[in-house]
């Protein structure tokens, strides 16, 4: 148990008995009132965000997660199976604890999943992706710097807005966190 006055960006804690990521934290004494921490969190279970106020004398319960790297090998239906590269076991996923992290996973992609008591609670993806573009309008000659965009398919099913002159077939890197077309590979 730690003080709310220790939370920090990037923790997870045990609140009401669910698993939460801490977002954003501050800590405010407002003139002659008592102090408080107000804090963003995310649920682990769901993915729902909300704001707390902690007491700045409240006491959390600070969780440990044990992080495993594995490698993304393929889907099948709704269920996703990886492989930890360390000790080469095979695990298999649904949507339920993947979430929108799905529709960034790529073949032999290496990404983290994070285990609380043996069991997934959360996926850790890198910053961006490469995929491969399978579907889109036709690209423009000398359409080189245009803010015009255009959505294109990508090879898990993710649609991005992307410049013109993208054509099928071609690799770009694709951000996670916004889900946003950042160059091309």
């Amino acid at each position: 148990m730690i003080n709310a006055t220790s939370l920090r960006a990037g923790m997870v804690i045990k609140f009401n008995n669910e698993l939460h990521s801490i977002f954003a934290f501050t800590h405010r004494t407002p003139g002659n009132l008592r102090a408080f921490v107000q804090v963003k969190m995310r649920n682990l279970r769901s993915g729902a965000m909300f704001e707390h106020r902690f007491a700045s004398e409240d006491r959390v319960d600070k969780v440990t997660l044990d992080e495993q790297e594995v490698e993304f090998l393929y889907k099948e239906v709704e269920t996703y199976h990886f492989m930890n590269t360390e000790t080469y076991e095979q695990y298999e996923f649904g949507d339920d604890v993947l979430g929108e992290a799905a529709q960034f996973l790529t073949a032999n992609l290496k990404l983290k999943i994070e285990f609380y008591e043996e069991k997934p609670v959360g996926v850790e993806l890198p910053a961006a992706v490469e995929m491969q573009v399978i579907e889109t309008e036709p690209g423009l000659k000398g359409a080189t710097v245009s803010n015009v965009g255009k959505p294109a398919k990508m090879e898990s099913g993710l649609v991005v807005q992307v410049p013109a002159f993208i054509n099928e077939g071609e690799v770009i890197r694709v951000s996670t966190t916004t889900g946003e077309y950042l160059e091309r590979a």
